[in-house]
């Protein structure tokens, strides 16, 4: 495994891990040459979770053919050992050397950075002290706005997220997952890890990303744990990335069909509740969202709505659960 080279400061480190995606991966890269050389010091490590399909050759030779090697290097991993697993492939040897480091910024490969984006956030982070993390408002290519600020998931959310009646959400708008997009910065409890700036300071007191996740669920566990730490996180959205959704992962590509969740988003998610809240706090949000999504299949059949839900939801959200699988993680 190639290690990065720590011989001078860096302002920001960015973070792009890979996987079987360079074609992606490259075009993120092209998108930020402008933003790093309005940043001085700033560097790029893209992982790379042993995709084995050539990516590493390919963005090598895109490193090379471009003039990226003053400022990309490229770090292929042994295994697939997950999102937290890649990402921390890159921030740990940073935390762990003498170099000056104050922020690291998470992006997805499946990302193109608008111009100003990067900038926006760092100098939101250097205006605001208290912030521990901040993330940019994630939008498609035509610009419309995607949901990337959220509130911790809670017994309420799961039961809203299952049930899926308008009115209902209306009623417990304050405490719902999704609230609506805002215009102008705000704080919430977690943004999405697709572009995700982090204090160094906070990985000090923390610690880096839970590894026991392979995909989903570690950057809220991670935005929980620097709240209990006295952490504020907040949505920038000046920051402008437009985000080719499930691109990088398959599982939330609307342009494909819907298929069967996998056993690493339940896992995922379990872990959160488990670890986080305790059986109890698990046991009710398991039965709220299963609750929930029985009540709308119902009405879903009465009113003759299309199923647009993935194929077996609902059995494997139940074998999935605490009912299920008990209380160990």
């Amino acid at each position: 495994m190639k290690t990065i080279q720590l011989n001078q400061p860096i302002t920001l480190l960015v973070v792009v891990l890979n996987y079987k995606t360079a074609a992606l991966t490259i075009d993120c890269l092209r998108s930020l040459v402008d933003e790093i050389d309005a940043i001085p010091g700033s560097r790029v490590v893209v992982t790379d979770n042993a995709s084995g399909d050539g990516s590493v050759e390919k963005i090598a030779s895109a490193i090379s053919e471009n003039h990226w090697h003053d400022w990309v290097e490229l770090m292929p991993l042994e295994k697939n050992g997950g999102f937290a697993f890649g990402n921390n492939a890159a921030i740990r040897p940073v935390l762990a050397s003498a170099v000056s480091c104050p922020y690291v910024l998470l992006l997805n490969p499946d990302t193109v950075v608008r111009s100003g984006a990067l900038k926006s956030l760092l100098t939101f982070m250097n205006e605001h002290p208290e912030a521990g993390i901040a993330g940019s408002r994630l939008e498609d290519l035509d610009g419309s706005p995607q949901h990337s600020a959220f509130r911790f998931p809670s017994v309420i959310s799961e039961l809203d997220f299952g049930l899926r009646l308008g009115f209902v959400s209306k009623l417990l708008s304050r405490w719902i997952g999704v609230p609506p997009i805002a215009d102008c910065p705000h704080e919430t409890n977690w943004v999405a890890g697709a572009s995700m700036i982090i204090r160094r300071e906070v990985f000090d007191a923390i610690g880096l990303l839970d590894e026991n996740y392979f995909m989903y669920f570690e950057e809220v566990d991670f935005c929980l744990r620097a709240h209990r730490a006295g952490w504020s996180c907040w949505y920038v959205p000046q920051s402008h990335v437009v985000h080719f959704v499930g691109q990088s992962s398959g599982v939330t590509d609307s342009k494909r069909p819907p298929k069967r969740m996998p056993t690493y988003w339940f896992d995922s998610r379990r872990r959160y509740f488990l670890k986080n809240h305790g059986w109890l706090f698990t046991a009710c949000a398991d039965a709220a969202w299963l609750s929930g999504f029985t009540l709308w299949r119902w009405r879903r059949a009465i009113q003759r709505k299309p199923d647009t839900d993935r194929p077996n939801l609902w059995s494997d959200f139940l074998l999935n659960s605490i009912f299920v699988r008990g209380v160990q993680l």
